[in-house]
């Protein structure tokens, strides 16, 4: 079954490795060096450039809705018939968050809720950004229940890197 796996980027090798993952998508700030696995075509990998923030700081890139358009609009490319590798820097935030919006965008009617639910179940450590969290919201048009549904399952536990996991997702239906 496809699923979106979440990591850190010191794990991104060993993820992809282990998961034998086709597509790479990169949430981290600009000028971080990231090195893409030999296995990720360059046109499989998604550089979204920004800081986990969630308010406007002086100095540093907020997380906008072109982020989340250029990534929805990667996700939805996916072919689903192999995996793909969300990451930032812990794996806690950024990461996070795409892999719930992914989720969310891809199966349409699924519970924002029970996604949030199993995100905690598979890592005590995840902490979804909340302002991508909204645009993703706004944009899949859920009316604010993926913004509930994240607020509900709270901070993670406190870590300097997260504790990988996976989200399975559907198979595509075309």
């Amino acid at each position: 079954m496809p699923a979106i796996h979440v990591c850190s980027l010191a794990k991104i090798a060993s993820v992809v490795d282990k998961t034998g993952a086709s597509h790479l998508v990169t949430l981290i700030t600009e000028g971080t060096e990231v090195p893409r696995p030999a296995v990720i075509a360059p046109e499989r990998h998604l550089f979204l450039a920004m800081h986990d923030i969630t308010e406007a700081m002086e100095g540093m890139v907020l997380p906008s809705q072109r982020h989340v358009e250029d990534y929805l609009d990667f996700v939805e490319a996916w072919e689903r018939d192999s995996p793909m590798v969300v990451h930032c820097f812990a794996g806690i935030s950024r990461s996070t968050a795409a892999a719930f919006i992914g989720a969310c965008a891809l199966n349409p009617k699924m519970d924002e809720e029970d996604l949030a639910l199993q995100i905690r179940e598979a890592s005590p450590t995840a902490t979804p950004n909340a302002r991508l969290v909204e645009i993703g919201d706004a944009l899949l048009g859920r009316q604010g229940r993926m913004s509930r549904a994240v607020k509900r399952i709270g901070r993670g536990d406190f870590a300097y890197e997260g504790v990988p996991f996976a989200l399975h997702i559907g198979p595509r239906e075309d």
